[in-house]
């Protein structure tokens, strides 16, 4: 017979570790919907984050909230001072050349992190409390409990904000026709920054989730990678996407390495990416855009 109580214990384990997906996947969408720009360094936006709570709140001895502000603030002067010193002046380039870009900013991080706090992994002081937590009868993880919780209200706060704010039209007409929303009075360039403080704002918080569930290292950027899966299987400009793609990787994942094993979780979720573009190139809910020659 089949034991349901463990099958939804890992589909509970699935959606802690999707949730955590939606979050670093919506930062990466916000840059990508304003300045059509594929970040691959919001991994190590997001290892940075976790490295800096390590910081604020073991070494400087701060409490935990305001390490956790503090970590907000950094990431958004982070996004600020990269937007403004790096991607502005190649807007217009090529996106092969902005994309190589991004990456160089990644491995710049990484550089930083393992020069400043070393190349051996680290852990988080502990913030979570370890009180067991049942749904039901199923057991699931309070750090994994706590991350789906956190992750769920941001991104619940945004998609709320975005709907009813009226700035938002401005980030919507700048990432639907720069041109237009130039004549229109926005401007274009403080969208550009905005969207690039608030996700790395994003990625940087997630980094402390991140970090409090698996510890932290110089190789958390790989996690960027799983991200970027998501967001290719959602849709590159598509939140709801990417959420609906978030839900799906985490089961995989989670259900992959309980069947098949740790080294599977990877291959699956690049066998699901593959699937979906031979399908549906565009993702799962991203918009199908035609070039003509």
């Amino acid at each position: 017979m089949m034991d349901w109580l463990f099958f939804s214990e890992i589909a509970l384990a699935g959606l802690g570790s999707g949730a955590l997906l939606a979050l670093a996947g919506v930062a990466f969408v916000l840059i990508y919907k304003a300045t059509k720009v594929v970040n691959l360094a919001i991994g190590e936006t997001l290892m940075l984050g976790a490295y800096l709570f390590f910081t604020f709140s073991g070494s400087m001895g701060l409490p935990i909230w305001m390490a956790v502000v503090l970590v907000l603030i950094c990431g958004g002067l982070f996004g600020a001072l990269v937007e403004r010193v790096v991607i502005r002046p190649m807007l217009g380039s090529s996106a092969l050349s902005v994309f190589m870009v991004t990456i160089g900013i990644g491995s710049i991080l990484v550089g930083v992190v393992e020069l400043f706090w070393g190349l051996e992994p680290d852990r988080l002081v502990s913030f979570i409390s370890e009180k067991p937590v049942f749904i039901g009868e199923a057991y699931v993880s309070p750090k994994t409990a706590v991350a789906f919780v956190v992750a769920a209200l941001t991104i619940g706060l945004l998609l709320v904000v975005f709907r009813y704010w009226r700035g938002s039209l401005g980030l919507r007409a700048t990432a639907t026709d720069p041109g237009a929303a130039y004549s229109c009075g926005i401007s274009v360039p403080k969208v550009y920054s905005f969207s690039w403080i608030l996700a790395c704002m994003i990625a940087a918080g997630s980094g402390i989730l991140v970090g409090a569930i698996g510890g932290i290292s110089s190789s958390m950027g790989v996690f960027g990678l799983t991200v970027l899966c998501v967001v290719i299987i959602g849709g590159l400009d598509s939140i709801l996407g990417v959420l609906l793609a978030s839900i799906i990787v985490g089961l995989v994942e989670s259900y992959s390495i309980a069947f098949l094993g740790g080294e599977f979780k990877q291959i699956a979720t690049f066998s699901l990416m593959l699937v979906v573009l031979l399908v549906r190139p565009h993702g799962l809910l991203g918009t199908a855009e035609i070039d003509r020659l």
